[in-house]
């Protein structure tokens, strides 16, 4: 068993503040030279913080090959995670999921996936030529969202797909779903196979006894957590937390093919901070959180033709577990769909809250809320019901709609292609990302074929001002399409 280390220690934070005491005189880059080039910069970000935005020198390490102060940040994030190994990310979880996916498999490997993963996913199997075999969630019929992974849905990906390198998991899903995790990564590891989790919207899980079980805690060989989210370091900041079953050296070598060489510090100290924040006040700070959630719930359902949905939608497999801090709120019964709701919330009450689809919102609590906030979004919500009211005939019910695949991403993403008329490309496979973001589920990945409902979908998802991205026509009025 390894010995515990000291979560107070920030090693990284410390080296920062010993090279600013030590008024280090630079030749080196970045060319603002500690703010002195560009003083509109520093006037906005302040000295303290243009100070440190600095490039790896010896004393701070280098985040490419670390051998002092970002490898003791880097033990220190493991030990706090309960993980074999940890690595500082600077490229978003985006990042982290990529590396995950190429770290256990190669051109022309499988991977059983949910069809509902983010779609840095997507963009991994067009990166290294991995193929997707895709595990068609659930989909609650009243709440239109996907559910997570059923485990009699692996079992069968399993006796199919023999020769899988890895079963990835999405959990918790963006509205709080939770797998059931553990049993997974046993189907996994019987099968001889990695299990690799895509834990974003999860940092928290590691913090709390009242919350589901995290990645590193069921097993899982890899794990890729947003710490930026609801860990509360700085926006782009991420960790990889690596198991037992893994080679870090060679998950380093993996990282190294894409993550920048010139490390942001700012985002290093910030992943530093937080982490020694939450090893030494998350259990209080979590538990604060869920009280928050509880409360809007509570407070939300009374209104009236709101559902603040939590763990009584648990069924044991699909959704074997809800994450409590999650605010999902349902939204059709108002006569609007979750993006009208997220746009009035905005334009009208000053309020902005992480994203709304056709049928749902999502307010993200963390560590950061306090009780007024809460209680002003609650009063936001009553008035927008009492305002804006009406019958929800003619909406439509979000669904999950399951993908026709006819080639695999990377093939469809380097294949030749035309642009054609969106209403034009029926019947056609897609070489583009067509997806809503947040939350970034692609509703159309390379190498899907267009059908009628698809088509259906996205224009109605713009009628309602849903943030479409993905295509190369920034209107979505044209797809590219195989040739």
């Amino acid at each position: 068993m390894k010995d515990k280390r000291n979560q107070n220690c920030a090693p990284i934070l410390d080296a920062l503040q010993d090279m600013r005491k030590g008024r280090l005189v630079p030749f080196d880059v970045p060319g603002h030279k500690r703010g002195r080039g560009n003083p509109e910069l520093t006037a906005f970000l302040g000295q303290q913080c243009i100070e440190v935005d600095v490039n790896s020198m010896k004393p701070l390490d280098n985040l490419a090959h670390p051998i002092s102060i970002i490898r003791e940040a880097e033990r220190l994030m493991a030990d706090a995670f309960g993980a074999e190994d940890a690595f500082l990310m600077v490229g978003g979880t985006t990042s982290s999921v990529q590396a995950m996916i190429m770290s256990v498999a190669k051109p022309g490997e499988k991977i059983i996936v949910p069809r509902n993963v983010h779609r840095s996913v997507m963009a991994a199997m067009v990166l290294c030529g991995a193929i997707p075999v895709y595990v068609n969630p659930e989909c609650d019929e009243r709440l239109g969202i996907a559910l997570g992974m059923q485990l009699s849905s692996i079992q069968k990906a399993i006796a199919k797909h023999r020769d899988a390198k890895a079963i990835f998991v999405n959990n918790p899903t963006y509205y709080g779903i939770c797998s059931n995790l553990k049993a997974i990564v046993d189907l996994a590891h019987k099968a001889g196979m990695k299990c690799i989790v895509d834990e974003a919207h999860g940092t928290h899980f590691y913090f709390n006894d009242n919350l589901p079980i995290s990645a590193m805690a069921a097993g899982a060989d890899m794990a890729a957590v947003s710490m930026h989210k609801s860990g509360g370091s700085l926006t782009q900041s991420s960790v990889l937390l690596v198991g037992k079953g893994m080679q870090a050296g060679y998950v380093r070598q993996i990282i190294n093919l894409t993550q920048t060489t010139s490390a942001s510090y700012l985002l290093l100290s910030s992943l530093d901070i937080s982490r020694r924040n939450l090893a030494l006040r998350g259990k209080a700070s979590f538990d604060k959180v869920i009280r928050l959630a509880e409360y809007a719930r509570e407070e939300i359902n009374e209104i009236g033709n709101y559902y603040a949905y939590s763990s009584e939608l648990k069924n044991g497999d699909s959704i074997f577990d809800f994450d409590r801090t999650k605010l999902s709120v349902y939204t059709l019964d108002i006569g609007l769909a979750g993006i009208e709701v997220y746009d009035k919330l905005r334009d009208e009450y000053n309020i902005q809250i992480e994203f709304g689809d056709l049928g749902n919102i999502l307010a993200y609590i963390s560590i950061g809320d306090r009780e007024r906030e809460i209680e002003r979004l609650v009063g936001a919500l009553a008035e927008i019901r009492r305002r804006f009211k009406k019958s929800k005939v003619g909406l439509m019910q979000q669904e999950y709609l399951e993908p026709i695949v006819a080639m695999t991403p990377q093939q469809a993403f380097y294949s030749n292609k035309k642009s054609l008329p969106l209403q034009k490309t029926e019947g056609f496979i897609c070489s583009e990302f067509v997806m809503c973001y947040p939350p970034g589920i692609p509703i159309l990945a390379p190498g899907e074929r267009i059908t009628k409902e698809i088509l259906a979908y996205i224009q109605y998802a713009k009628e309602k001002g849903c943030n479409m991205t993905g295509p190369e026509d920034a209107k979505i009025e044209n797809l590219n399409v195989i040739i």
